[in-house]
């Protein structure tokens, strides 16, 4: 932008420049003197000459200086834009996510889970027999020089009075919503919670409410961001329309997560034919159709936030383990029985390698104009085979290798998530 701002000297000349011409005051007192000077310059083409230089150099200045004004205000601009993009992970001095270990912690877990009310079945390990505890005592240890802080939950419910936050996504932003409700009625455990519905229900939402601190908690179901219509010839995934997000309205923070549910093919498939404008297909390449949605969502959240104060996330991809050669062992191995963290510290060392559509996600992030911080838990993740339900689940997902524990890994999830609300990274 410096090469566009005009050196001080330059404008200093305009000044003097134009001042040289500028009759003297006293000249205007006689009105024949006026006469005879118009007639003078009138006549006098060299002095016409110089009355235009006058004119021109004043408006070279003030052209100038208008220039030097704007620049500086584009210079304030980016200077602010990319300061909002250090909140992301990538671009700080230190990326919690990137590498370090899990380490034995016995302080840990962060609560007893049978004193949270807010576990559904299929996450409640404790609850349905699983006889471990080993996996509820590791605690994610960043790589110098990075730290995480202790979690705050009075801190972060005072943070959060008088504002509403939504989690917004399948069933894993669902482990992550519940593991944060028992975080903070751990930390205020006398607070008035209320649900709605009272039954837990999600249809499409469910409600949490810490009365005494005036908190709302959403957990909102959405598979694929964009829109499922029921239509005459079917169920149709409308990859360009995303009408349900008039729900997300008026969140003062969202967090999302998307990817699971693009792949399921069969009778849990909750589709049956797949639109773009005004094409209907029967199928297409499942990566491409993501991609596709998740452009649709942030043009969304680029029209709709914007403006407004609203804190956006976005949930890294969270794996799965039912290929033991993802972690080394074989072929046929799943996360049954696993009670151990897989060794490794930084990312990429996993043997199962990265996710694919984690680089899809970030692009489509990095290109958009609200920033967006992405929780990046994937490799962290990985080294969790041990941490899934397994068949401690009620029966509810078989041998779920998919879904985490609560208590568990998504208290970690939440811990590194409070670590970027608070700027204590």
């Amino acid at each position: 932008m410096a090469e566009n701002t005009p050196p001080t000297s330059t404008i200093k000349e305009a000044y003097q420049q134009a001042a040289l011409h500028i009759p003297s005051a006293h000249t205007s007192r006689s009105s024949s003197l006026t006469r005879t000077s118009l007639s003078f310059l009138s006549s006098s083409p060299p002095l016409k000459m110089r009355c235009r230089a006058v004119v021109f150099a004043a408006v070279l200045v003030v052209f100038l200086v208008a220039c030097s004004v704007a620049a500086a205000a584009a210079a304030v601009t980016i200077n602010r834009k990319r300061q909002n993009r250090a909140a992301s992970p990538s671009a700080a001095a230190c990326d919690m996510f990137a590498a370090g270990s899990w380490v034995v912690d016995e302080s840990y877990p962060l609560y007893d889970s049978a004193t949270c009310p807010f576990i559904r079945a299929e996450f409640d390990c404790r609850r349905f027999g699983r006889p471990d505890k080993q996996y509820l005592r590791y605690r994610w240890q960043p790589s110098p020089p990075c730290s995480t802080p202790r979690f705050d939950g009075v801190a972060l419910l005072r943070m959060w009075s008088g504002k509403k936050v939504m989690f917004v996504g399948d069933s894993l932003a669902l482990n992550q919503y519940e593991s944060l409700l028992c975080m903070l009625h751990a930390a205020a455990p006398n607070a008035r919670t209320t649900m709605s519905p009272a039954s837990g229900k999600v249809d499409p939402s469910t409600t949490a409410r810490f009365e005494d601190f005036n908190v709302t908690i959403v957990y909102y179901l959405t598979h694929y961001l964009v829109d499922v219509v029921n239509e005459k010839a079917g169920r149709v995934l409308k990859l360009d329309s995303i009408d349900q997000a008039r729900n997300w309205l008026g969140a003062d923070v969202l967090v999302f997560d998307n990817w699971h549910w693009w792949p399921r093919s069969g009778p849990t498939q909750p589709w049956d034919y797949i639109q773009e404008g005004n094409t209907v297909v029967k199928d297409m390449d499942r990566t491409q159709a993501f991609t596709k949605a998740l452009n649709t969502w942030a043009r969304w959240v680029d029209a709709n936030l914007v403006q407004t104060n609203t804190r956006v996330f976005f949930q890294g991809i969270s794996p799965s383990h039912y290929r033991g050669q993802d972690w080394g062992a074989s072929a046929r191995a799943t996360c049954m029985g696993e009670t151990q963290p897989v060794n490794g510290t930084a990312a990429g060392a996993y043997p199962g390698g990265l996710i694919p559509q984690q680089a899809i996600l970030k692009n489509v992030l990095a290109s958009m104009a609200k920033p967006v911080y992405f929780l990046d838990f994937t490799h962290l993740s990985q080294l969790r085979k041990d941490a899934h339900p397994t068949k401690y689940n009620g029966g509810i997902f078989g041998d779920d290798c998919t879904h985490w524990c609560v208590a568990g890994l998504p208290d970690t999830w939440n811990v590194l998530f409070y670590a970027a609300l608070t700027g204590q990274q």
